[in-house]
């Protein structure tokens, strides 16, 4: 039986603790409900980075905290947890299920690494395409567990061949498995489901700004950030950090052909998939359009999952025997947690605006004499580098509604300054311990520490410099 850590155990405690204190010895900032909010939001941080209880129970709280202690009433609370951005993001999670489940997304990512050739570069370059493709759609996670196993069949190449595992074999599969990794991290930067922080973000703006951001003004942003990124990362690690000038080897296409012939031919259920999960895609694209042309439909991205969702469980693949592409057994492995941590988010928010804590926010800032371009720069790094210890999408939650007072208080468009926050949240590429896909590969053991934090704090520096520049120069241009 492992031990349980110190710091969870002074976590569990320290939280609650810290709660009642502030609410024995209000200080009264604004009100007494605001307080109750900042003692709350105090109390979830100190969970979230202990990781005391689970990041999705610590998420609970407002829902009991909020109506106890009459910040406002149990199902204004609740509505956040049924909010449309969750029910988006539980169409996304069920389409990625059916994609996941009849091993659709493993056949595009082998095509896709088929396609870019096997010189050693361009087998970095199709894993980095493939995974970034899949983590546009499914959880980075689920990418990087696909990609992984088809990668170390192709470093064992290497590491039986005549000269052994040599120094340049060991930089292309570093480059391999890093690239692997930030490759999921940012590739999920790419659309509004790719990652939950994008959806929080969402689900902020649509709750307390009425602010509609659609999947394809996102993709219009987030395509062109992730392709960028991504190609830096790529040019980063076979260039510059770890090259394999060189290096030959003739059989990863056999690899990569094994793998295909092992799925063998398109199934039925295949084609099912990929055609609900192309209509979705080209729904979420054209919905603009379509709504201009039949204005009485008012689609919405919620909508579209949603009808996505449906259709998987409800369209019969086999009307005769009952055979559908989802049953409901196979939300067990539905990521449920992540759909209450945006709930918990989005009533947090929700309670930092009812109370004016933003409103106060934005006030200091605005009787400040700060540069915005500076503000800017160091709320990105500040969520940069802080994802890099606690759960990205908790940190966006707590952090994403003072930043949006802070924008109102510098007189910036909101969208301006809380997009490259956002987007800051999923660039960690330093700390295995920072996103799933950095942990999985660490595991490999192809990987140290040492090695993942001195490309990953170049990386983190280039993507604050683009985070940087799309803030002052092509967010203008979208939003």
């Amino acid at each position: 039986m492992t031990k349980h850590p110190s710091s969870k155990k002074i976590g569990l405690f320290l939280g609650p603790l810290l709660f009642i204190i502030l609410q024995i010895f209000s200080i009264e900032i604004i009100s007494k409900e605001a307080d109750t909010v900042i003692a709350t939001a105090l109390w979830m941080v100190l969970w979230w980075i202990t990781e005391a209880v689970s990041i999705s129970v610590t998420a609970l709280l407002p829902l009991l905290l909020f109506p106890l202690f009459k910040v406002m009433p149990i199902a204004d609370v609740g509505a956040n947890y049924g909010s449309p951005i969750v029910f988006l993001f539980f169409g996304g999670f069920v389409l990625a299920l059916a994609l996941e489940k009849v091993n659709l997304h493993k056949r595009i990512a082998l095509n896709i690494i088929k396609k870019t050739g096997t010189t050693p570069n361009k087998v970095i370059l199709g894993f980095m395409i493939a995974t970034a493709f899949m983590s546009m759609w499914i959880s980075n996670t689920a990418s990087t567990v696909v990609m992984l196993p088809i990668a170390i069949s192709v470093i064992k190449l290497l590491i039986d061949d005549e000269d052994g595992f040599s120094k340049k074999d060991q930089n292309f599969a570093l480059s391999v498995m890093l690239g692997i990794a930030f490759s999921a991290n940012a590739g999920g930067i790419a659309t509004v489901i790719g990652t939950p922080p994008n959806s929080v973000l969402i689900g902020l703006l649509e709750n307390e700004y009425s602010i509609e951001v659609s999947f394809f003004k996102w993709m219009l942003m987030g395509v062109p950030f992730s392709i960028i990124l991504i190609t830096i990362i790529y040019f980063v690690l076979v260039k510059w950090m770890f090259p394999n000038r060189g290096l030959v080897f003739n059989t990863s296409k056999n690899v990569i052909n094994d793998e295909l012939e092992k799925l063998g031919k398109m199934s039925g259920k295949e084609k099912q998939v990929l055609i609900t999960f192309s209509v979705i895609v080209f729904l979420w694209v054209f919905r603009s359009l379509i709504n201009s042309i039949i204005p009485s439909l008012g689609l919405t991205d919620t909508m579209i999952s949603i009808l996505g969702a449906l259709a998987l469980f409800t369209i019969p693949f086999n009307i005769k025997t009952g055979d559908f592409i989802l049953k409901w057994n196979d939300t067990e492995k539905l990521a449920w947690g992540i759909l209450i941590l945006f709930g918990g988010g989005l009533a947090l928010a929700k309670g930092m605006s009812s109370t004016g804590i933003v409103d106060l926010v934005a006030t200091g800032i605005s009787n400040s004499n700060i540069s915005i371009l500076i503000m800017a720069t160091l709320l990105i790094i500040l969520m940069l580098f802080m994802t890099e210890l606690m759960s990205n999408v908790a940190l966006t939650a707590v952090l994403v509604p003072v930043v949006a007072g802070i924008a109102i208080g510098l007189e910036v468009p909101i969208l301006h300054l809380l997009i490259p926050v956002t987007i800051a949240s999923s660039c960690a590429f330093m700390l295995p311990m920072a996103t799933p896909p950095n942990a999985i590969v660490f595991a490999s053991g192809y990987v140290k520490v040492s090695q993942m934090a001195k490309v990953g704090i170049v990386i983190n520096l280039i993507a604050v410099a683009l985070l940087v520049l799309l803030f002052k120069f092509f967010l203008p241009l979208i939003f």
